[in-house]
Formats: C-alpha cells, structure tokens, sequence
C-alpha cells in the first residue's frame, strides 16, 4: 500500500473501486435492436461453428494437421462469442452495467484471449499454406500432428502470458477519479486511462500486445504470401498455378475479415463519433466468429463432403429406425 501511496502522492489514497460502470453507445433511440441483432449474430456463430468442430471430429479424414488448426480457430470463435455476447446482451438489454471489479477483470482476460488467438490461428493456417506450397515435397514431413499440436500449444501459452501481464498490471492502478469505462466491454485502453496514478506500464503494454498479436502477425501472414506469390510464379502452368492459389482462397477469406475492419477502425479512430466508434469495434468483435465457419464451409471442399456425408448418415439412420419402428408395429 505504501508503493501505491507514493505512486499517487501524499494526500491521496489508492482506491480499488466495487465496480465499473459500463456505459456503453448513449443517446441512439432503438438501440435495443442493434442489441437484437448482435444475439442473432451470436446464435449463428454457435450453430456454425459446433458444426464445423463436429465435423472435423467425427470424420476421421479430417484429423490432418490443417484441420486442427481449423478446429483450434472454430474453438476460439466460439468461446470468444460467448465471452463477449451473452455478458454484452446482460449489461445493455437488460440494464445491469454495473460489474464487479473482479468480473470486469475476468470479462476482459476471457476476451481478449480468446480474440487474441483467433490472430494467431490463422498464422498457423498460413504456415500450412506456406509450406505446402513452397515445400510441397517434404510438407507431409515438416507439417506433422505434433507440428501443428505444439505450435497451436505456443501460441496459447504466448497469448495467455501477455494478456495475464496486461490485465495484472490494471492492479496496481487507483482509480479515485470515475468508474465508467467508455466502451461496450471491459476494454482494456479506457480502462487503464481511469487510474490517478501513474499508468504508463498499462500504455506501454498495450501497445506491445497490439504489436505482438495483431501487427506481427498480419505481417507475417502478408510476407507468407508474398512468398507463395514468388513460388506460383514458378509454376509452368496458369491452371496449376491456380490450383495451388485455390487452396488458399478460404485462408485469405478469414484473414481479410479479421484484419480489415481491425485497419478501418484504427485508421479511423480519431475521425469517428464515439458512438460510430464502440458499434465499429463491437461488429469487428463478433462479425468473424460467424463468417468463418461459412466460409470454411462454403471454400473448403473437403469440409463440404464431409458435412454431405454426415447429414447422409443422418437420414439413412432416420429411415432404418423409422422402418425398425413400422417393422415392430406391424409384429
């Protein structure tokens, strides 16, 4: 306490507050619908990415190191949406924007996260892309199950260590002036700006963490296929050049919805309304977790056959155990 005391000065006390007040998009009428519309958002996102995550799971031709890493991404997605949105609906729709200091903590740990590895996922899928591209030789040799598995494990180690250090720094902070937080989560940037005390760790750490999980890896994802680039251009013929671009078509899908609207919103920040500015942000939240697992569907012709073989399997087993049922009735 006494560290804290002399952070803030002699006449003022740290004080770690009950709760944050968040508050959210103010002064739009309707604005319920826009909440309406985040659930309808959220309850696609469900659906399609636990049916993606089944279908890799129950076909076994599907257990490739790629398909982890798909698997891995509709995880994420599906655990980011259902940190964020439920928690979001609670607070606007049904007015409970007060949120214990300890919760508000715990809500930003689980987003940011969960959001954090959505980024660094698809840097996995782009090393497969890479490489088998690149490397198509020895790529069943270097992209193996163990590959993919420990690579994925790094990645959840490396994400969760910056965000545990970022949100543990928020600790030492005093916020003696105002509790409400100008967001529509518990956001890490206007909450470390409410600290009286010296909260330049907090800036510092978050700048890093924007580098390290969204800036590096956007440009690693872009020098990756700069290099597949170089390697297409070596092939003799269009048609297998495009081929080989084809496999990367849903890859690029994914990162373009990820990383656009992250671009806009940053370029954009100074010039947009705060109110454009937390819809912006909130829709860059929630909007990739539901178009991934429709473009993997709709990109990926081997998670197309596989869905067609398991909803075949589905009515073959509904019409046996209809004919099972008649064949008993009839006896």
């Amino acid at each position: 306490m006494n560290f804290f005391n002399s952070a803030l000065g002699r006449n003022i006390t740290f004080v770690r507050p009950a709760y944050f007040i968040i508050s959210g998009i103010s002064g739009i009428p309707n604005i319920k619908y826009y909440y309406v519309f985040l659930f309808f958002v959220y309850i696609v996102s469900v659906v399609g990415n636990t049916v993606v995550m089944a279908v890799i799971y129950l076909d076994h031709n599907l257990r490739t190191p790629k398909y982890i890493a798909v698997f891995n991404l509709a995880f994420v997605d599906l655990m980011g949406s259902s940190a964020l949105v439920p928690k979001l609906l609670d607070i606007f729709m049904f007015n409970h924007q007060y949120i214990p200091y300890n919760d508000c903590l715990s809500f930003m740990f689980f987003c940011f996260t969960f959001i954090s590895m959505q980024s660094l996922t698809l840097v996995a899928l782009s090393v497969d892309r890479l490489i088998a591209i690149v490397d198509p030789l020895h790529y069943h040799m270097k992209v193996t199950h163990k590959f993919m598995l420990r690579l994925i494990t790094f990645f959840w180690i490396y994400v969760i260590s910056l965000v545990l250090t970022a949100v543990g720094l928020l600790t030492r902070l005093s916020f003696c002036k105002s509790v409400v937080i100008n967001s529509y989560y518990c956001d890490h940037g206007p909450m470390y700006r409410l600290g009286c005390n010296d909260f330049t760790p907090s800036h510092i750490i978050g700048n890093i963490c924007q580098i390290l999980i969204l800036w590096l890896p956007l440009m690693f994802i872009l020098v990756s296929y700069g290099s597949i680039g170089y390697a297409l251009l070596k092939i003799s013929t269009i048609s297998e050049s495009l081929k080989a671009f084809k496999t990367c078509t849903a890859h690029l899908s994914l990162v373009a919805m990820y990383f656009l609207p992250i671009l806009i919103a940053f370029t954009m920040m100074s010039k947009m309304h705060p109110n454009a500015r937390i819809i912006n942000l909130s829709l860059t939240s929630v909007f990739p977790p539901m178009l991934n697992p429709i473009i993997y569907v709709l990109h990926t012709q081997e998670i197309k056959e596989s869905l067609k073989k398991v909803l075949k399997m589905r009515r073959q087993n509904k019409i046996t155990v209809k004919v099972t049922v008649q064949v008993c009735d009839g006896k």
